[in-house]
This record gives structure tokens, C-alpha cells and sequence, in this order.
């Protein structure tokens, strides 16, 4: 769940993040995928535990495979990351969004003051 929440928000724009379509169509299935170097299976797993954060808490062994990757500072920033994704998830199911039909609201666009 983590990871394909993690696919949805950056499918659209792979090329600039340096990402192949190839990695991002297969994070679903990342733990059977060999392209992932152990670092982002790390992360992946700390995303899928923090997703799945109401079943219980992140599984020690999760956070410490996560902690062997990550330096303090990276770790924080991570964790912040994927709880601000869960927290922005959990806003557009109570308030009923639907996904993918999102649209900007128009703003009208200021006009300079004539002098």
C-alpha cells in the first residue's frame, strides 16, 4: 500500500527524477523486483510499516534495517516524508476526493494598477 501510494505520486513525472517507468510501474511488487538496491528496499519496507501504522507500530527488525541504511538526518527526513504522504491519504479519504479527478481551483489573475 505504502509503495503504491509512493508510484502514484511521482508515475507522472519519472524521467526528470531520474526513475525508469519500468521501477516505478513495479514498486507493488517490489520485494519480488531485483532492480532495488537495498537501501530502497529498506525504505520501501519503513514505507509499508508507517502506512500500515495502525495495525500496531513498525516492526523493530523494519526499523533498524531502515536505521543500518539511513543516517539520522536522512532517517528523520524519510520518516516526515511518508508520515506528511499518510497524513495528505487519510484528508482525501475523509473528505471523499476523488482520486485522480483533482482539479485546481481558478484564481482570478491581478491586474497592475493603472496609473
Amino acid at each position: 500500500m505504502g509503495a503504491r501510494i509512493a508510484s502514484m505520486c511521482i508515475r507522472k513525472t519519472p524521467a526528470p527524477l531520474g526513475e525508469t517507468e519500468q521501477r516505478l510501474f513495479v514498486l507493488d511488487a517490489w520485494e519480488e523486483a531485483a532492480f532495488y538496491s537495498e537501501r530502497e528496499r529498506a525504505a520501501l519496507a519503513l514505507t509499508e510499516a508507517v502506512t500500515r501504522i495502525t495495525e500496531g507500530h513498525v516492526p523493530d527488525a523494519v526499523f533498524e534495517r531502515a536505521r543500518a541504511h539511513f543516517n539520522e538526518q536522512e532517517l528523520i527526513a524519510l520518516v516526515f516524508t511518508l508520515t506528511t504522504i499518510n497524513a495528505w491519504n487519510r484528508l482525501a479519504i475523509t473528505m471523499r476526493t476523488e482520486v485522480g479527478n483533482y482539479q485546481p481551483k481558478a484564481h482570478p489573475v491581478s491586474q497592475p494598477a493603472q496609473n
